[in-house]
């Protein structure tokens, strides 16, 4: 597989978190009135479809992060630098961002919310 083609899977494979993701928020919403300051667990958005591990954050950052189509929520160290960048680090989790070719492309492609 070539470079970008490597890009695309890593971003298709954070896409399948976001929706994930996605659906968990839509759920977390509806139990709790749409309370933007309560805490929500969702998975890591990391390229490994291996990963199973969980970030804590309120919906109010959730929805910050899920405000542009190239940001992904990431465990600290799940971060792939040829790949996306760090953007912010903060209490429990990193944000990527999908910042050139394919990878960039796929994630918009791929966005729930556009």
């Amino acid at each position: 597989m070539d470079e970008e083609g490597r890009r695309a899977k890593i971003a298709a494979n954070e896409a399948v978190f976001r929706q994930v993701n996605e659906r968990i928020e839509g759920l977390h919403r509806s139990m709790l009135d749409g309370d933007a300051e309560s805490e929500m667990a969702v998975v890591c958005e990391c390229g490994d479809l291996a990963c199973v591990q969980q970030v804590s954050l309120d919906v109010r950052s959730y929805e910050q992060v899920r405000s542009e189509a190239t940001l992904f929520i990431v465990v600290p160290g799940h971060d792939i630098p040829d790949v996306e960048e760090i953007v912010s680090r903060r209490d429990g989790y990193d944000v990527v961002c999908k910042n050139r070719g394919l990878g960039r492309s796929v994630a918009e492609a791929t966005d729930p919310r556009s």
